[in-house]
Parts: structure tokens; sequence; C-alpha cells
């Protein structure tokens, strides 16, 4: 149970100093200066991991294995961060921003599952989406 669940909490955990980190940015601080920062950490970690994670490593075929999701997800972190940070920049509140931002993720991802991954569009789902479009009006009153 806890194999199963560890990664919510570790997504959670992640995502509350990801939101800190990015309502923090120095308003003084060049934004794509400080993204180059958060990037070349970044680079760093994965780069350890990779060498030091124990699997065997043949750096010319886990370059050809790369395909085109891995740049494209790149492309979107940039935009998603770009995204976050200008939210708070505009004046939206840490407790509010995320949480209209992801209520309209979970309901495109629903639809985009319904329509490109085959899967089922259940009451509950339905049910799930009007309560988060209802939460949306509220929070936003």
């Amino acid at each position: 149970m806890l194999t199963y669940y560890w990664p919510i909490g570790f997504i959670v955990f992640s995502n509350i100093i990801y939101h800190i980190c990015s309502k923090s940015i120095s308003s003084g601080a060049d934004l794509y200066f400080s993204f180059l920062i958060t990037y070349l950490v970044a680079a760093a970690a994965c780069l350890a991991l990779y060498f030091f994670t124990g699997h065997v490593k043949n750096f010319p075929v886990d370059v050809r294995n790369i395909g085109w999701a891995s740049p494209v997800l790149g492309f979107a972190i940039v935009c998603l961060e770009l995204g976050f940070i200008m939210m708070y920049k505009v004046g939206w509140n840490i407790s509010i921003g995320s949480l209209v931002a992801n209520i309209c993720l979970a309901i495109g991802l629903v639809l985009i599952g319904v329509l490109f991954y085959r899967e089922g569009l259940t009451t509950n789902k339905i049910i799930g989406m009007i309560l988060c479009i209802s939460g949306l009006i509220f929070i936003n009153k």
C-alpha cells in the first residue's frame, strides 16, 4: 500500500516547495536568468541520478531511445513554470492560484483521457467535474 501512495505524498511535498519557491522569486531577478539557474541545478541533479542509480548505462543507446516526448516535455515545463510565476506576479494568492489551475487541469485531463486514451466517462467522473466547476465558482466569488 505504501508503494502505491508514496508518490502522491512526494508530489504534494514537491509541489508545495515548488509553489513557495515560485511565489518567492525576487522581483528584482531576471526571470529567465532565474530559470537558467533552476535548470542548471535540475540538470546537475538528473546527471547525478543518471550516473549513480546503479543501472547499467549505455549512453549512445540512451540517446537513441529519446523520442519526441522528452524535448516537448522540457518545453512544456518551461511554459508551466512561466505560467505559475506570472500567475503569482499578477497577484494570485498562493492558496487559490494553484487550486484553480489544477482544477481546470483535472477537468481537461478527464476529457483528454476520454477522447484520446479510451478511458471511461463514468457517472462519478461527471459528478466530480461538476463539483470541480462548482468549486471554481465558489472560490472565485
